[in-house]
């Protein structure tokens, strides 16, 4: 009775230091002393509910959230011609610019409800991520409450100063960025760093409700300012010639990088007419309407030790080069791609060559350039990331490739500069394909080395072996207790309903990312209407969404096939659910088909009614609403004649989209003062 007493006093003790130290920013012991109170209540009750949850809000990381706007990538340049085809090409029409620095830090997503702050986001896979919004009430300048009671989502990236940083923690990490992840997902203090010593700055509002109809992206950062959310600093170009000025301003930021308060690695140029952004629109990737121009790669020389050859998920084995441990970037590198056999190749490096690497796009270490045999002296004062010394040693040979995958053994094919193993069944494929999934769908505690342990038993061969696990069959496994056991059977149990995108992306096919597999949900709507397009479409019904050329078509429809059993031996345990439009407009609920040859691209002509909320669809049927025709229009011309289907050519169609008079909603930036 004593003790369950005390527990009870724990749990109070901890709840209330940690609402003082997260919601107050107001503790009144040291991190050391809760530390204390938090283990001896996790020693004494493991599963008391304060552990796992305080308030009405879920601990940093403990709950997924699906991102009403998805937070998309950004198109990459690198040169000033990637500048100038931003301005001419990407976006030509376009009269004003706005360019704000590439800050090198953590996404954030804000969403506000009527002025309050209801839940701060991580940017996950961009679908979908991690609750982090006791932590983000700890960034200084992120407001609780907003100056105006609004309902708004407010992207931006969260940066710690660099004076905080070597004040700080330039001991315990090698740059400032490594560390805000961790602090907005650390779930009790226990983090290298704390969220208060970060800063968050908005580069992005988006409204659910009603929007501002504003004419500029850069009005609606002003307006932000006005209800107090700071955006990262921007310009404006408007010129005859945006992109010489624009080019000016990444030599400046050049310039200023290495003196600034906070690390970027480049500028965010981004289209400022937001009617224009609308008809610009997306790929499956990006929007078209902004470039991130990156700083060049960092460059440093480390010496070639070995070379390792990995099978992945898709069948491609790849080269994999250790190398002596290099700092670049901030960051210490003792692994580099190699990317395949013709890289190899057209490199012509070997063992004990002193090497070029770099960190491209300051992410990904690769090597640039062979520099020839490298000496003894060329593995001196070499520190790996722990900080321990270096102790290699320098040996010259041939890199051999291999005949065989290095998992199955089966013989290899080479596809152009690539190897590849062929076998579906390889235990490297099959393994990566299972961890990939989970990663996709994003389930905590269910890793690599679980599902290698899992495999190695026997206990799983295909992804849904995972879900006729037992808990008593997880619980045999090493260091798999009780309570372990039940988050995976839990975590599994999460994705038994899955919309159709996330289903497809998670199958782990080639080309397939999150992007791809949602606008191929869109277009299907259904897995029932996929399987029948693989089992009886063409290719060419892909090949009309914007992004997707023949290449990707074919093999998403290869591998569909290929995983046609999978498929139905999955689907006995998850409910794959019908895709929901996401795009919206004048045309919301109307079908379109496109015959004949028409002046602009038919990709291009099907992006404009999709932007506007349009479906196009292949066939001529009754519940078609519009046929749009061009030269040799055929047979589809004469069948909707017959069904009194309203036909336009390509000039009345572009009327009627820019013409039509439908009423919005929309408010003004007046409205939401």
């Amino acid at each position: 009775m004593a003790e369950e007493e005390h527990i009870k006093k724990l749990a109070a003790a901890v709840k209330h230091h940690r609402e003082l130290y997260y919601n107050h920013a107001a503790p009144e012991i040291s991190d050391f002393e809760f530390d204390a109170l938090w283990d001896e209540l996790k020693k004494l009750d493991p599963t008391n509910d304060v552990l796992h949850q305080v308030g009405p809000e879920p601990l940093p990381g403990t709950v997924k959230v699906e991102h009403k706007f998805p937070m998309l990538s950004l198109d990459k340049g690198v040169s000033n011609e990637d500048i100038i085809h931003f301005v001419t090409q990407s976006t030509k029409g376009g009269e004003q610019y706005l360019a704000q620095p590439k800050l090198d830090g953590s996404a954030l997503s804000l969403e506000y409800v009527a002025g309050n702050l209801h839940r701060a986001a991580t940017r996950g896979s961009g679908e979908r991520g991690e609750d982090v919004t006791l932590n983000a009430k700890m960034i200084r300048n992120i407001p609780t409450r907003l100056n105006s009671p609004h309902t708004i989502h407010v992207r931006g990236e969260v940066v710690m100063p660099i004076k905080t940083f070597e004040e700080k923690y330039s001991d315990i990490s090698p740059n400032p960025r490594n560390l805000c992840s961790g602090a907005l997902r650390q779930k009790h203090g226990d983090g290298k760093a704390t969220a208060s010593d970060l800063v968050f700055w908005a580069y992005d509002v988006q409204f659910p409700l009603n929007s501002p109809n504003s004419i500029h992206d850069s009005d609606l950062l002003i307006w932000l300012q006005k209800i107090g959310i700071e955006p990262a600093p921007w310009e404006i170009f408007n010129s005859k010639n945006p992109q010489n000025e624009m080019i000016d301003y990444t030599k400046k930021w050049s310039k200023l990088r290495d003196t600034y308060d906070y690390e970027i690695d480049g500028i965010v140029f981004k289209l400022d007419e937001l009617s224009y952004r609308e008809r610009l629109g997306v790929t499956a990737h990006h929007p078209r309407w902004a470039l991130a121009w990156k700083f060049p790669s960092q460059e440093a020389h480390s010496v070639l030790l070995g070379v390792d050859w990995q099978t992945g998920r898709t069948g491609t084995v790849t080269p994999v080069a250790r190398i002596a441990p290099q700092m670049v970037g901030g960051v210490t590198v003792e692994n580099v791609t190699l990317h395949n056999v013709g890289e190899v190749e057209r490199l012509g490096v070997k063992l004990g060559d002193k090497v070029k690497i770099t960190r491209r796009g300051d992410v990904i270490p690769k090597i640039i350039e062979n520099l020839g045999p490298a000496s003894s002296s060329d593995l001196k004062n070499r520190k790996h990331a722990d900080g321990t010394i270096f102790s290699g040693i320098l040996s010259f040979e041939n890199i051999e490739i291999p005949n065989n995958c290095p998992a199955c053994k089966r013989v290899l094919t080479m596809d152009g500069a690539f190897l590849r193993c062929l076998d579906l069944e390889c235990d490297a494929r099959t393994t990566r394909g299972l961890i990939y999934w989970c990663r996709a769908l994003e389930m905590d505690g269910i890793g690599e080395k679980l599902i290698e342990s899992l495999f190695e038993e026997n206990l799983i061969a295909t992804i849904a072996d995972l879900y006729r696990l037992t808990h008593s069959q997880i619980t045999k496994l090493d260091r798999m207790g009780e309570k372990s056991a039940k988050n995976v059977i839990d975590e599994l149990s999460k994705t038994k309903k899955l919309n159709l995108s996330r289903f497809l992306h998670a199958l782990g096919i080639e080309r397939i990312g999150p992007e791809v597999a949602t606008v191929i949900s869109q277009h299907f709507s259904s897995l029932q209407n996929l399987l029948n397009w693989v089992h009886e479409g063409s290719d060419d019904e892909l090949t009309v969404i914007d992004g997707i050329g023949n290449k990707v078509a074919s093999t998403f429809r290869d591998g569909i096939r290929k995983r046609i059993n999978l498929i139905n031996d999955i689907s006995e345990f998850i409910d794959v659910l019908d895709e929901e439009r996401t795009v919206s407009g004048k045309f919301e609920g109307r079908t379109f088909c496109i015959t004949g040859s028409l002046s602009k691209p038919r990709k291009e002509i099907t992006l404009m009614i999709k932007n506007v909320g349009g479906k196009v669809v292949s066939s001529v049927s009754s519940k078609l609403d519009y046929l749009v025709t061009g030269e040799s229009a055929g047979t589809k011309l004469k069948k909707a004649k017959e069904l009194g289907i309203q036909i336009l050519n390509e000039i009345e169609l572009i009327n009627l989209i820019t013409n039509e008079n439908i009423t919005t909603g929309k408010k003004t930036l007046f409205d939401f003062e």
